[in-house]
């Protein structure tokens, strides 16, 4: 047999290597160059749209964000607390696709750079998140045949689908006016006698 013909076990060796270093740095070095890295735009700046002080104590600013999302509509998901709260809402703005809004509210105490006098209200800042959730309809198509034998080789297609929701997208919700309404809300709910 001719040496060019017959298998060598050190040559495949060799090109299997180069194959894995070829594709490790192919992939290496131009994801990480276009990869979308969101981090980076955090600014951890001192703006207040994820949080709101009141003038009202922590048991009472955490039910009133309690109660303004029970009138919205939104499922309580947390056993009660006094300092915090989540709830969620489901929603199907098309026939394939579902949309899911998660909040977190935690309630802490003020710290005022003063001395606190006698007289002071107390203050608590709300620090509230929402996350959305977008779900699409995944069709897994399955089929089978059924074959009778006694008749003979008689084959049925026999065909199905399994539906399954596919999680292809989360964020936390940035909009300003969002929190903004929410907050408004709470102070509604506060104001109530």
């Amino acid at each position: 047999m001719p040496v060019s013909a017959r298998f060598r076990p050190a040559s495949a060796l060799l090109l299997v290597v180069a194959a894995l270093l070829g594709g490790c740095a192919g992939s290496n070095g131009t994801s990480s160059k276009t990869a979308n890295r969101v981090y980076l735009d955090e600014a951890f700046a001192t703006t207040e749209t994820f949080s709101r002080v009141f003038t009202s104590g922590v048991a009472a600013t955490c039910e009133a964000a309690r109660r303004a999302l029970l009138s919205q509509g939104y499922v309580i998901t947390s056993p009660v607390r006094a300092d915090a709260v989540n709830g969620r809402k489901s929603f199907q703005p098309e026939s394939e696709v579902h949309v899911q809004i998660e909040f977190h509210i935690v309630c802490v105490p003020e710290v005022s750079p003063g001395p606190a006098t006698a007289g002071d209200p107390p203050s608590t800042i709300a620090f509230v998140n929402a996350v959305q959730d977008r779900y699409s309809l995944k069709k897994n198509p399955n089929s089978a045949s059924l074959g009778v034998s006694a008749i003979g080789s008689l084959s049925l297609p026999v065909s199905s689908s399994d539906d399954s929701l596919v999680k292809v997208a989360s964020e936390t919700i940035p909009a300003g006016a969002f929190y903004d309404r929410f907050f408004g809300l709470i102070e509604r709910y506060l104001d109530a006698p």
